[in-house]
């Protein structure tokens, strides 16, 4: 069982009438033993499946950084498991619910937080819905379309009134703490700042996750679990070509539309893949070019989302994720940079 807390905050569990959020206050819990957490959560079961908020804090989160917190947003409270006090054995007692199909994992922008995971932990997380790929198929869905990195972010997103509607100031006060202080998320004690902070960063999660599920149809559904599963995989590079990770949702079969008896395909997704292009030493410039204008331009003649390790890494690699035919065209495009004398 959990041990009683100090901290409380709101989650915002439905709408009144307005479509105001009706928030219930919930104990925030410090875990640092795995027998403070949940026992449905501890032990996955199609029983009892569930949707929690989810996100990860840290130094530098990737690879080679340091994970120190993962935060959990259940209806009835919220958990601030501590990867530095609990050590690995707290983190890795998470690993059946975070590779779990039975519990979905409503995170923004997972490719960072599920690197971490694979590569200090060993946890290969599975099932999740990222909030920032929802909306942009949301977007996309009621017409609407976005220009290359045009990404909502965090506080954007809670931002707007059909998915919370709320401010959330505090965040750039945390950020300009972080930027004082890398070390800022190891410190302990936890402070009331950070303890709040790491709250504010999954409190909403469900909420808005059931406010986008009302907004999508099928097909969406479909490209936002496998884009979900493709973002989980995208910086966790392994050497099989990711056959043990679970496998992609199947592209939903054929549909077939009866129309004065002819017999016409309905419109099927096209099924999508993560590619990762390897860049030569000295050619990542070429790919990017001045002030970014050519990897702009192959993301505005590609219908794929195209990635670079950056300053995090890995700093040699390229990673493209939509279609096939578009993957393949940014692939060549890429290549044709690569081999542009100047």
């Amino acid at each position: 069982m959990a041990s009683s807390p100090s901290h409380q905050t709101h989650i915002p569990l439905s709408s009144d009438p307005d479509g105001k959020p009706i928030d219930s206050v919930v104990p925030i819990h410090i875990v640092t033993n795995a027998s403070q957490l949940p026992a449905e959560f501890l032990e996955p079961s199609s029983e009892r499946q569930l949707v929690i908020g989810f996100d990860c804090e840290g130094v530098d989160l990737c690879r080679h950084g340091s994970l120190c917190i993962m935060q959990l947003a259940f209806p009835d409270a919220i958990y601030l498991v501590d990867a530095i006090q609990g050590g690995e054995t707290v983190v890795k007692a998470c690993k059946p619910a975070l590779e779990s199909s039975y519990i979905t994992k409503v995170i923004h922008d997972c490719k960072r937080d599920s690197e971490a995971l694979y590569f200090q932990f060993g946890i290969k997380l599975h099932n999740v819905v990222d909030t920032q790929i929802a909306y942009s198929l949301i977007e996309e869905q009621e017409g609407r379309k976005r220009s290359p990195d045009d990404y909502i972010s965090f506080v954007g997103l809670l931002a707007d009134p059909r998915y919370c509607g709320i401010s959330y100031q505090e965040k750039e006060e945390v950020r300009v703490l972080l930027r004082q202080d890398p070390q800022f998320w190891t410190y302990r004690p936890l402070t009331e700042l950070m303890v709040r902070a790491a709250a504010d960063d999954v409190r909403f999660l469900p909420y808005i996750y059931h406010n986008m599920m009302k907004k999508l149809n099928q097909q969406s559904l479909w490209y936002l679990a496998v884009r979900g599963a493709l973002y989980c995989r995208c910086f966790c590079i392994n050497e099989n070509d990711y056959v043990d990770w679970p496998p992609l949702p199947p592209v939903p079969g054929v549909r077939f539309i009866y129309v004065d008896y002819l017999i016409v395909e309905g419109d099927v997704p096209e099924e999508e893949i993560l590619s990762i292009l390897d860049v030569p030493p000295g050619k990542m410039g070429r790919i990017i070019g001045r002030r970014g204008s050519s990897i702009l331009a192959i993301k505005e003649s590609c219908n794929a989302e195209i990635l670079i390790g950056g300053a995090k890494g890995p700093p040699d690699k390229v990673f493209i994720i939509g279609p096939v035919k578009q993957v393949r065209k940014a692939e060549a495009m890429l290549r044709g940079r690569m081999l542009e004398m100047y």
